[in-house]
């Protein structure tokens, strides 16, 4: 069950991209040939006026084709002789409703809750002795952190949400000091030589908790705002880490291991509103890194399409289309590697029980 769900997910995320692209194309007069849902061989099509709508077998993405994408045309309604801005927009409108559909996962998230979380401190790990004594066990709170604090960064790291702190926790060496910006009084105020460390128990780094506030359409949205910003903050540190080489190739992780992750987390959960709020949560990340990768200025992807709109901006003229057309076959050679070395990875995982670290 948890692999169809997943496969419905990436399904939702393509279709809604390419809605996107299409919706943009069709208010912009460029003449868009074909609207499809699904890949593979066809179950249905219908044609309305210049275009045909298609819903095919596999649930798994879907295209829109437009008239003279890759090379010259005649026709002037062809997506080459469009004018340039509205190109830009089209390219762009893919990766945008990726981001509208990752925002609206957000809302109906957030929706779910009992509070909406923030990020300013509500109390720490304490005891409160007969005699009225406090120990503390929160090493936040005996290193500077105090009540009401509102934590803007923590080792340069800017903080949106409680995802960035947990994000902080899972990588922070507890016994190492951090240096945090926290809003105080409606100052902000530098502390260094903080350490998120419990002392008591079995410890951990949580030390503290954060406060919840009452749900409104206001404090939902701004809510879902925080948690959008958040995903896009370590979707980009994560691409950081691929292009710098600090992820270990063992890290790389392709489609086969995106279904395998949605169908343990939903497959594991205590009930089905638990499994509710994975699905949504993980449909979120997903689109918002596909939204974001989409935009890259590589070869193949329309943020490598969009660059070379930039160029024809700047040289006031366009690249010759055989020209850019090889440079994005390349490119979606290059694509096609890194997906065959992720499945290969995944597969491994699959088969050795490893997960990613």
């Amino acid at each position: 069950m948890g692999i169809v769900i997943a496969i419905l997910i990436f399904g939702l995320i393509v279709t809604v991209h390419e809605f996107g692209h299409f919706i943009c194309a069709k208010l912009s007069g460029i003449k868009v040939l074909e609207f499809s849902v699904g890949m593979g061989p066809k179950l249905l099509q219908k044609a309305k006026g210049e275009t045909k709508y298609s819903l095919r077998l596999l649930p798994v993405g879907g295209y829109c084709a437009m008239e003279g994408e890759d090379s010259t045309n005649s026709d002037p309604r062809s997506f080459r002789n469009a004018k340039l801005w509205k190109r830009i927009i089209v390219l762009f409108a893919g990766a945008g409703m990726n981001f509208v559909l990752g925002f609206v996962m957000l809302i109906i998230l957030v929706s779910m809750m009992d509070g909406v979380p923030t990020t300013t401190v509500d109390d720490f790990k304490r005891t409160i002795a007969a005699d009225g004594a406090v120990t503390y066990y929160a090493q936040s709170y005996e290193t500077g952190l105090r009540q009401n604090d509102k934590i803007i960064s923590v080792d340069g790291t800017r903080i949106y949400s409680t995802l960035d702190l947990n994000y902080v926790f899972d990588t922070c060496d507890p016994n190492v000091g951090h240096k945090v910006v926290v809003k105080r009084d409606g100052e902000r105020v530098k502390l260094d030589g903080v350490f998120f460390k419990n002392t008591y128990g079995d410890g951990g780094v949580v030390d503290f908790a954060v406060i919840y506030k009452n749900k409104n359409p206001l404090t939902v949205i701004k809510g879902s705002g925080d948690l959008f910003m958040s995903m896009t903050h370590i979707v980009g540190l994560s691409i950081k880490q691929m292009f710098s080489g600090q992820l270990h190739k063992e890290d790389v992780s392709g489609p086969v291991g995106v279904v395998s992750a949605i169908s343990e987390s939903t497959e594991e959960s205590e009930s089905f509103l638990d499994a509710l709020f994975q699905v949504i949560y993980m449909t979120a990340l997903i689109t918002i890194n596909v939204g974001i990768f989409n935009l890259l200025p590589i070869p193949g992807l329309d943020g490598g399409r969009l660059l070379f709109c930039f160029i024809e901006l700047v040289r006031r003229k366009p690249v010759k289309p055989e020209h850019e057309g090889y440079v994005h076959l390349a490119g979606m050679v290059l694509l096609f590697g890194v997906m065959i070395f992720a499945t290969y990875n995944d597969i491994v995982r699959l088969i050795t029980g490893v997960k990613n670290g």
